[in-house]
């Protein structure tokens, strides 16, 4: 299974794209700014997406996707999420004001998208091309959210995305139990800015530490850093990289997400 990073940013800035992953040809997860790189063939490629949550910077592009390939595809694109994203995406953007609603066009019976509701703890299979096993797992945000758990179909170890979230105890109860190959998790904000991350409940390199430190014992596998704010970058990186001799004492390998890299599962 190979993940292409399409966006790792916590928001926009000359070369910084926001939060989205192209998995094989055909599966995305989030929809933010990063979408924007893919050719339109590429694009039309994709049957199904899944969304971690309603924020902007993860669902941006999906509008603006749908109807950039509506006129290529003979079937609506799958959008799999939490009840309370696909409700946001239906009332503030698929709402014929801000955009169309695609769910009703060009007819109801045969739409360019259709919705389908996820639950924490729910496994799925997807994919038209190449079946993948996802698991929904929880996050901690200010809107209804979770992260993700993917591998083939066939077996073998995942892709595991924490999603946008704070600190999370039952997301790492369910992580040691699973077979890892990655982690991709989120540091948004530096120590300085350690109580604006906790009022909008992302992680800051203080609250990842004590995040990592719940990894089981002989679980080691490398942990990407996503969703730095292009501002702090540099000093979140600064900070974690302080926190990395305790860690890679531990068996940790610490790596910095970057856009365009492609990730062999």
């Amino acid at each position: 299974m190979q993940v292409r990073v399409l966006g790792c940013s916590g928001a926009i800035a000359k070369d910084c794209r926001t939060t989205s992953f192209l998995v094989d040809s055909d599966l995305l997860v989030d929809a933010g700014t990063g979408v924007g790189d893919l050719t339109l063939d590429e694009m039309a490629a994709i049957d199904d997406v899944v969304l971690t949550h309603s924020h902007l910077d993860h669902v941006a592009a999906l509008p603006l996707m749908i109807d950039a390939v509506a006129s290529r595809r003979t079937r609506p694109l799958r959008v799999h999420a939490l009840r309370a994203t696909i409700e946001a995406l239906r009332a503030h953007v698929f709402n014929n004001v801000i955009w169309p609603d695609f769910a009703s066009i060009p007819t109801r019976e045969a739409p360019f998208v259709c919705f389908h509701d996820l639950v924490i703890g729910q496994q799925l299979q997807i994919g038209t091309r190449k079946l993948k096993h996802i698991e929904v797992l929880p996050a901690v945000h200010t809107v209804p959210a979770c992260g993700f758990a993917v591998r083939c179909a066939q077996g073998g170890p995942n892709w595991v995305f924490s999603g946008d979230t704070e600190r999370n105890a039952p997301f790492w109860e369910r992580v040691n139990q699973l077979d890892v190959a990655m982690l991709v998790i989120e540091t948004a904000f530096s120590n300085r800015e350690q109580a604006l991350a906790q009022r909008s409940l992302h992680l800051s390199p203080a609250t990842l530490a004590g995040e990592l430190a719940q990894i089981a014992d002989g679980k080691n596998y490398p942990v990407y850093i996503t969703h730095t704010k292009p501002a702090e970058t540099v000093e979140i990186m600064s900070q974690i990289d302080g926190l990395t001799d305790g860690l890679e004492a531990r068996g940790q390998d610490i790596r910095w997400l970057q856009a365009a890299e492609v990730l062999e599962v």
